[in-house]
């Protein structure tokens, strides 16, 4: 299932994380991990935030991860279906009238 990850980095946990050296590492083992389909970063809320874009294909995976972002950078984390373009069409398209 095409699923959209957000997570919303500790400014404190990142900052001591890019000093580090870490957060790069962090982030670049996550994305070969996913293998997302996109990921943008932005702040939000006052936040170093990730949004990132990939098939779920097993929900136990959701520990595997996230437990990088939480442990590493001290995150929240949220998870969310999501459709594109075609996933959109197809589901009005079996809509009843």
């Amino acid at each position: 299932m095409r699923t959209l990850m957000r997570i919303q980095m500790d400014t404190a946990k990142a900052n001591d994380a890019i000093k580090n050296g870490t957060l790069q590492k962090t982030v670049e083992s996550a994305l070969e991990a996913l293998r997302p389909e996109a990921a943008y970063f932005t702040a939000q809320d006052g936040c170093r935030t990730a949004f990132i874009v990939f098939d779920m294909t097993d929900s136990s995976a959701m520990p595997k991860f996230s437990e990088p972002f939480f442990r590493e950078l001290g995150a929240k984390i949220s998870y969310t279906p999501v459709m594109d373009r075609d996933d959109l069409r197809k589901g009005l398209s079996a809509l009843d009238g």
